[in-house]
C-alpha cells in the first residue's frame, strides 16, 4: 500500500499542515532566507511525523472543536520543522552530499548556513508550539528534542567503536529517532484530551514504530540503491557508525576478524564487501526479524483503541515499514 492511500483519512489535515509549513517559511522579508527556505520545500519528505500526529489524534477523537483543530495543525507542523532541522544538522555532521536526490543544504549553501538554518527551524517550531498555550504539549515536544540531541551526541561519540553493544545501539536510536515519533503520537493524543491510558498507548506505538523505522533505515543504508534512497548508500559505514545490521553481521559471521578489518577500512571496496556479506548471511534475516518485532509491538499498542479508519492507517503504516526492508537477489 502506498503512503498516499494510508494518509487518506487525514488528507485534508496534511494539506493544512503543508500550507502552514510553507507560510511559516515564507514570512521572512529577507530574499536570501526565502531562497534557502524555498529550496527546502522543493523536495518534501514523506511527512510521516505530521501524519502520525493527526492519525493519533483522530484515532482517539475523530472530531475536534475548531480551536483544537488549529492546535493540531500547529503541533504537527512544528514536529515536521524539528525533523527538518535535525536532518540539516545530521547532514553537516555526516558530511552528506545528497538528500531526496538533490544536493543537501550544506552542499548547496555551506555548513555555516546549514547550522544557522537548523537553529532557525527549531525556533519557528517552538514558536508554533508555544502559540498553542499548552504546557504539557510543549514539555512533550521539547523533551523529545532534548532526547534527539542526546542521541546524536552519543552516536558521534561511539563512532568507530567496534565493541558497541546492541543495547547501546538501541539507546541511541530510541533517543535520536524514536523519541520524536513517540512525541508525535503522544502530542496528537493530547490535543484530543483523551484518557491517559490511550495517550500512553499511542506513545508506546510511536516509540516502537520509531525504533523499527531506524532499524529499517540502517538496513537500507547498507543494501539500498542510491536513487531509491534519495542519497548515497553507505553513509553510516563511511562515518564509522556501527548500526544493527553490522552488529548482526558481526554476531553471525564465522570470520569476525575479517569483518572487523573491513569495518576499519571505510573505503568503497570494504563497503561493497560488507554489503555482500550481510545480504548473503543470516544477519539480513535477523535484522528483518528485529524490525518486525518492534513493528508487532507497535501494532499491539493499538488494541485498546476503537476501530476506525485512523486506527487502521496506523496499523497499515507498520505494515508499510515492514515491506520496505526487502532485497531482491536476482
Amino acid at each position: 500500500m502506498l503512503l498516499k492511500e494510508i494518509y487518506k483519512p487525514v488528507e485534508k489535515e496534511l494539506v493544512q499542515i503543508e500550507d502552514l509549513l510553507r507560510d511559516s517559511l515564507e514570512r521572512s522579508k529577507r530574499k536570501s532566507i526565502l531562497k534557502i527556505n524555498n529550496y527546502m520545500l522543493v523536495s518534501p519528505g514523506k511527512r510521516l511525523r505530521p501524519a502520525l500526529v493527526t492519525l493519533s489524534s483522530k484515532a482517539v477523537s475523530a472530531s475536534h472543536a475548531p480551536e483544537a483543530e488549529k492546535q493540531l495543525i500547529k503541533i504537527a507542523t512544528s514536529i515536521e520543522l524539528i525533523h527538518m532541522a535535525s536532518l540539516i544538522h545530521d547532514d553537516v555532521i555526516d558530511h552528506a552530499n545528497l538528500r531526496h536526490n538533490k544536493p543537501t543544504i550544506n552542499t548547496k549553501f555551506g555548513e555555516d548556513i546549514s547550522i544557522a538554518l537548523g537553529d532557525y527551524l527549531y525556533s519557528i517550531a517552538f514558536q508554533l508550539v508555544s502559540a498553542c498555550g499548552n504546557m504539557d504539549i510543549l514539555d512533550c515536544i521539547s523533551s523529545a528534542a532534548k532526547e534527539m540531541c542526546e542521541g546524536e551526541l552519543i552516536q558521534v561519540c561511539e563512532r568507530d567503536n567496534i565493541a558497541l553493544l546492541k543495547k547501546r545501539y538501541l539507546l541511541i536510536i530510541k533517543k535520536k529517532t524514536a523519541a520524536l515519533f513517540a512525541a508525535s503520537c503522544e502530542a496528537g493524543a493530547m490535543v484530543s484530551g483523551c484518557p491517559e491510558e490511550m495517550r500512553l498507548s499511542l506513545r508506546k506505538y510511536g516509540l516502537n514504530f520509531g525504533i523499527a523505522f531506524q532499524i529499517v533505515d540502517d538496513c537500507l543504508d547498507l543494501i539500498g540503491k542510491d536513487l531509491e534512497l534519495g542519497k548515497l548508500a553507505g553513509a553510516d559505514f563511511k562515518m564509522g557508525e556501527l548500526t544493527l545490521p553490522v552488529l548482526n553481521l558481526l554476531s553471525c559471521s564465522r570470520d569476525k576478524k575479517k569483518v572487523m578489518s573491513l569495518l576499519g577500512q571505510q573505503n568503497k571496496y570494504a563497503f561493497q564487501e560488507i554489503r555482500k556479506r550481510f545480504i548473503d548471511s543470516q544477519a539480513f534475516l535477523k535484522t528483518r526479524e528485529d524490525a518486525s518485532l518492534y513493528l508487532e509491538r507497535s501494532k499491539k499498542c493499538l488494541v485498546g483503541l476503537e476501530e476506525s479508519c485512523f486506527k487502521q492507517s496506523l496499523s497499515f503504516l507498520a505494515d508499510y515499514m515492514e515491506n520496505r526492508i526487502t532485497y531482491d537477489k536476482c
